[in-house]
């Protein structure tokens, strides 16, 4: 549909909405196509190409509320929504932080985010199909030792979003993503396996699928003969993939949400010195081509770029309108939408920005210590900050990568890593939401044999 078309529909229904008794409503739509095929070892696994259409309704009376959902646009379904949702928020309970966003925070950026690429809908499935064997082949013909593939993947999706609420408001926008992946196995003496990938808003921005292929071989390769290290305190360094998983305990910390319930250990921390002065982290809602860059979030804020740390210091937590009012702060533009529920809260781009050191350099600062390739495991307690995850990657000596290692675990604690960032990379890139450059952390635990 056009975007009018679905900005239409939205505006149609909380009219109905307001019609029926609700003081207020809003409603987010959704369309759009999505393709996914896996290729083993040359065969097509699968392959998928789906449509989808869906809404999200939700409404209030006076501080209560309550949201549905549901794929049947037809007038006879939507006024039997607006009813069963209307009678569920006359059953639940009354929340002050509840309502839609005061009228003159809403709005939109006007700019082009380059959010949608008219070659993702324009490459033929047989192009999709044959970039993920391209992939796969580059990975199995790297080296004799590739003995094996996992399989090899070609993602894409486009589709329109828009959203409408009783105080006027009404936008939409489009968005695209391409990605192709692959997962070789190298066998000499044992077995491993590793993956790459490449994420991009257009095709044309993809990395080639040789690229990947050749990538994701390398990275299976230098885990043969991995073994464990005796425990010992050691620098750590960070790969970006595995940094970005670092960085993404910090947004669980920053979240509106967990911040109001004392679930973080960064509550009570706003102007406060919580990360080594070489540290700024932003959320950037305006980034062209990023993975969470739009125009407006789900309660239609316009996107804009909140500073969460500052040299160190914690400027911003990120939130949306209902989190803002429990906090008596003002929502950044985070709200987050899926179909069904209400706006939770979700990154922009949220990255840690790169510093003066190539990974080179920072990998030859360490005389011995542990460069992190692999993460596992959930051993992290926001609350409290404590860390502790599996991991494999190789162990530096002399400021060289001497050798593979695994089945270790990484243990300390989120506040004290924060501030022990000894160095930052220069190798920032996106490919999430969330990014982050190589990071070297000093004084970590690596347990072992």
């Amino acid at each position: 549909m056009p975007n009018n078309q679905l900005e239409q529909i939205a505006t149609d229904l909380v009219q109905r909405a307001t019609r029926a008794g609700a003081t207020a409503a809003d409603v987010v739509v959704q369309e759009g196509d999505e393709f996914s095929t896996a290729v083993r070892l040359g065969k097509i696994e699968s392959l998928k190409e789906a449509a989808s259409k869906a809404l999200g309704l939700r409404v209030f009376l006076g501080v209560r509320s309550a949201t549905s959902f549901s794929s049947d646009f037809s007038a006879a379904s939507l006024d039997r929504l607006v009813g069963r949702t209307l009678a569920m928020a006359r059953a639940t309970s009354e929340d002050a932080a509840s309502g839609l966003p005061e009228p003159g925070l809403l709005g939109r950026y006007e700019g082009d985010l380059q959010l949608y690429g008219e070659d993702v809908a324009e490459l033929p499935t047989e192009e999709r199909i044959r970039q993920a064997r391209r992939a796969e082949e580059a990975a199995l013909s790297f080296d004799p030792r590739i003995k094996n593939s996992e399989g090899s993947w070609f993602e894409a999706g486009a589709g329109t979003k828009a959203y409408a609420n009783s105080l006027g408001f009404v936008g939409s926008y489009r968005s695209s993503y391409c990605a192709v992946s692959v997962a070789p196995i190298a066998q000499d003496g044992g077995m491993q396996r590793d993956y790459w990938y490449s994420a991009a808003r257009r095709a044309g921005a993809l990395e080639s699928p040789e690229a990947v292929g050749r990538k994701a071989a390398e990275r299976a390769l230098r885990k043969l003969g991995a073994r464990k290290v005796a425990t010992c305190r050691v620098p750590v360094v960070f790969d970006p993939e595995t940094a970005r998983s670092l960085l993404g305990h910090v947004f669980e910390a920053v979240r509106g949400d967990a911040i109001y319930r004392t679930a973080s250990f960064l509550t009570g921390k706003l102007g406060q010195q919580v990360a080594a002065a070489n540290i700024t982290i932003q959320d950037d809602g305006l980034r062209p081509a990023g993975f969470g860059s739009r125009p407006f979030d789900d309660e239609g804020i316009p996107s804009s770029v909140t500073p969460v740390i500052e040299e160190g210091v914690l400027r911003n937590y990120l939130l949306n309108c209902y989190t803002a009012r429990k906090l008596k702060l003002r929502t950044t533009g985070n709200a987050a939408r899926g179909i069904a529920g209400p706006p939770g809260l979700g990154p922009k781009n949220f990255y840690l920005r790169a510093g003066p050191y190539r990974p080179q350099e920072i990998i030859g600062s360490v005389q011995n210590g542990f460069y992190v390739t692999d993460l596992m495991g959930f051993g992290v307690n926001i609350v409290t900050g404590d860390y502790s995850r599996g991991a494999s990657g190789l162990w530096i000596e002399n400021g060289q990568l001497a050798f593979p290692v695994e089945e270790v675990t990484i243990a300390g604690s989120l506040p004290e890593m924060l501030n022990h960032i000894d160095m930052v990379g220069s190798d920032l890139e996106f490919r999430a939401a969330l990014a982050s450059p190589t990071l070297l952390i000093s004084g970590l635990t690596v347990a072992g044999s």
